[in-house]
């Protein structure tokens, strides 16, 4: 039993993080909104979808593509404002990563 308490207390351990309201960094803040929103876009749409969706919904799809891309936006806002969330709590660079291992 006792290596079983280990590996779970392994698996849920929290790192500790000292966060100051001034956080002291070497990262430069550089990015205005429209470069964020690009970069957003950019990640969360890719190329693909300009390519391939047009022509799944002409020769295979129908009318329920537009439901689904409707799906697929609401999700991704959901992911969005985790994401914005985590970055408000933890001001840490690291990305997932990051806000996995101290939350």
């Amino acid at each position: 039993m006792g290596r079983l308490k280990r590996f779970v207390w392994m698996l849920t351990r929290r790192k500790p993080m000292d966060v100051s309201e001034e956080a002291p960094t070497d990262l430069n803040r550089c990015l205005n909104t429209l470069d964020l929103t690009a970069m957003g876009v950019g990640a969360t749409l890719g190329f693909g979808l300009y390519v391939l969706s047009g022509e799944v919904a002409a020769q295979k799809a129908g009318p329920g593509v537009v439901l689904s891309f409707m799906i697929a936006a609401i999700a991704s806002t959901f992911s969005a404002l985790c994401y914005a969330e985590f970055a408000a709590k933890v001001p840490k660079s690291g990305s997932a990563y990051a806000y996995s291992y101290i939350t």
